[in-house]
């Protein structure tokens, strides 16, 4: 679009890129549970991850179809239908994000902590990564975020394996949307489950991030900027590894250490 840019000195006339959102209705067996506002592209891989993190399915084998609904000339295809096993269970009354979800929310009216370890155990995973290692995932992640050379107003989720290689990355206006994408993502293609590899997250990780990386048995998640408290409580419950401040040749381990293994062995004691 055509802005108008201020230097300090003269306003210039100038075309600039803004990131895509709309919104996605996401129905299970023709039925709507959820609308959430994204960016377009990758929305199997939302609506699988979205199945995935609110416990709706567990496996690959329990997704038949995932395609757009049928819709009229110059209409966007913003409803997506997800065809499920027959022999999957759907309590749809159980189902708490069946309304409209802004792209930046957090919990959205979910359960308490109880709840979800109810639905989710505690990760088990004998994954270490060492420091070298972590230090180095943010600026892989922020290479591979095409989106995010262009606009600049995108969230990346990305998944590595111990050894630091990229498995898969996904932008999205919405953080919680780039997780999905990319746990749905490897829920459909592989691998899976994902118990041995990290989650890095741009921004911050909130409580939300933290269950859906749970539930796709995630046990190490690192985000570049600060968690919050009730991030912090999850993981620590949950024996999730939680990171955070991750820049440079530093960061925060909130919770489970001995997934990692630290370049100096004088750890402070605390």
């Amino acid at each position: 679009m055509l802005i108008l840019r201020w230097d300090g000195e003269v306003a210039r006339e100038q075309h600039d890129e803004l990131v895509e959102e709309e919104p996605l209705e996401i129905r299970v067996q023709g039925r709507a549970i959820s609308v959430t506002m994204r960016t377009p592209g990758h929305d199997a891989d939302l609506a699988a991850g979205f199945l995935l993190t609110e416990g709706i399915i567990h496996q690959r084998q329990d997704v038949l179809l995932i395609r757009h609904c049928d819709h009229k000339e110059n209409e966007e295809d913003n409803v997506l239908n997800v065809l499920l096993d027959p022999n999957v269970s759907v309590d749809f009354e159980r189902l708490t994000r069946h309304v409209f979800a802004s792209s930046s929310c957090g919990l959205c009216g979910k359960a308490t902590i109880d709840s979800v370890h109810g639905q989710f155990p505690p990760v088990q995973s004998d994954i270490v990564v060492s420091t070298e290692i972590l230090t180095t995932l943010p600026e892989k992640m922020r290479r591979a975020q095409t989106t995010f050379e262009r606009t600049g107003g995108l969230h990346a989720a990305a998944l590595f394996d111990a050894s630091g290689e990229l498995i898969a990355l996904r932008e999205d206006v919405g953080r919680h949307n780039a997780v999905d994408k990319v746990v749905g993502h490897c829920l459909l293609k592989g691998p899976f489950p994902l118990d041995q590899s990290v989650l890095v997250v741009s921004g911050r990780s909130s409580f939300e991030i933290m269950q859906k990386a749970l539930a796709a048995r995630i046990p190490i998640v690192a985000a570049v900027s600060a968690p919050s408290s009730l991030a912090a409580e999850f993981a620590t419950e949950s024996g999730q590894t939680l990171i955070g401040f991750l820049r440079g040749h530093r960061m925060n381990v909130y919770s489970h250490p001995h997934r990692i293994a630290f370049a100096q062995t004088s750890q402070a004691n605390h």
